[in-house]
């Protein structure tokens, strides 16, 4: 017998391998694991050493009775399994995004709360040593009372990455599902996670991209891009979400009398000529913390008017997972804090489907396009 709780793992690909490994590391017990293809999905279970492998996930939810259940889907298969698992009273670790719209968001965010089950939303990327050196700072007034955030990323992506999820709203796909639900997460940590006012603008540059089979691995799907594009048989499937946002937000600060401006400027398709990068500004000083997601180093600008690196306070970084990967080691720290407090322990607030919704409603809002004004009549 075991006291160990039941995970099981809705998603096959890299981040079902993920959440898998971060359970087990976190003291649970992984018991079953389901995908969309029979083959895979078996292959998947030998490699991880997972006792159950099946495509019904509503069959799984019977035979496996898991404390747990992992979404480790593209977004727009998250809603039906997570409903199911609110129905059967599992917990819910699910990743970005929540679903595809605003309404189902909160539609699983309400039936989660009124059958008061334990939910986490993996936007985890506010986990970053860096980020929680500088949450630290802000909170201790190294920069003074913080006025505004800039938030910067061109990725650079290949256009002609195979055809899928990532190119469909209806899947989950778009930049703002998949970059701007870690940023904002990022930003709220270390700003005050009330969100006062946003405004934004997006745009589709990409148009299309080849239809090639067996891509099963969101990571090496790179590697599937067709030698020929020109190949008259070649079939091509239409992008119909961003690949390019600019958003404008207000926060609400306990540091701060004023509302705190948030800029967050991301392009996928487009080259950056410096670094990426995110940088609070205080009334005081400022901090620079390099990579798109706040990798590192981290610099502080003070009172000298000069930037000065800082390394990493050993706090945190003994309380990082020993696990390689940026990905990884962010969802290795959400599922710790997750299974201790399913298992009673005092843990600080992680992010939940209150947060998931949230941004997805943010995201609906974004992607009207609507905030434009014509001033073509203006001399």
């Amino acid at each position: 017998m075991t006291n160990k709780l039941k995970v099981l793992i809705s998603g096959s690909g890299f981040a079902g391998q993920g959440h898998a490994d971060a359970f087990r590391a976190a003291g649970a017990d992984v018991v079953g694991i389901v995908g969309r293809t029979a083959s895979v999905v078996s292959e998947v279970a030998k490699k991880k050493a997972i006792p159950y492998a099946v495509t019904d996930w509503q069959q799984a939810l019977k035979d496996c009775k898991p404390d747990i259940v992992s979404i480790a889907t593209p977004g727009g298969a998250h809603y039906e399994p997570i409903k199911q698992a609110i129905d059967f009273g599992c917990h819910i670790f699910s990743d970005k995004p929540l679903t595809d719209t605003g309404k189902s968001a909160l539609e699983l965010y309400e039936l989660a709360t009124q059958k008061k089950i334990k939910t986490a939303f993996a936007s985890s990327f506010r986990y970053m040593p860096h980020i929680q050196h500088a949450k630290q700072l802000v909170a201790d007034g190294a920069i003074g009372e913080p006025t505004e955030v800039e938030c910067i990323s061109h990725f650079n992506l290949e256009r002609d990455i195979p055809f899928g999820w990532s190119h469909r709203k209806e899947d989950g796909g778009g930049r703002l599902n998949n970059n701007f639900t870690h940023m904002i997460s990022i930003v709220t940590s270390v700003i005050g996670e009330k969100i006062l006012s946003i405004i934004g603008e997006v745009r589709d540059d990409l148009g299309k991209a080849p239809i090639v089979e067996g891509v099963h691995n969101f990571k090496t799907r790179r590697d599937f891009i067709p030698k020929d594009l020109n190949d008259p048989s070649l079939k091509w499937g239409e992008s119909n979400v961003e690949w390019s946002y600019t958003v404008l937000t207000q926060l609400e600060s306990p540091m701060a009398t004023k509302p705190v401006s948030v800029l967050f400027k991301h392009g996928g398709l487009v080259p950056n000529f410096s670094d990426n990068h995110i940088v609070f500004y205080g009334t005081k000083g400022a901090i620079y913390i390099k990579g798109h997601y706040g990798m590192g180093p981290l610099y502080l600008w003070d009172e000298n008017k000069t930037w000065k690196e800082l390394p990493l306070p050993k706090d945190i970084v003994d309380n990082q997972p020993k696990v390689d990967g940026d990905t990884e080691r962010n969802w290795h720290y959400l599922v710790r804090e997750f299974v201790k407090d399913i298992n009673g322990e005092k843990v600080e607030p992680y992010q939940s489907f209150k947060e998931g919704s949230l941004y997805q409603q943010l995201i609906d809002l974004i992607r009207k396009n609507n905030n434009w004004i014509d001033v073509r009549h203006l001399q």
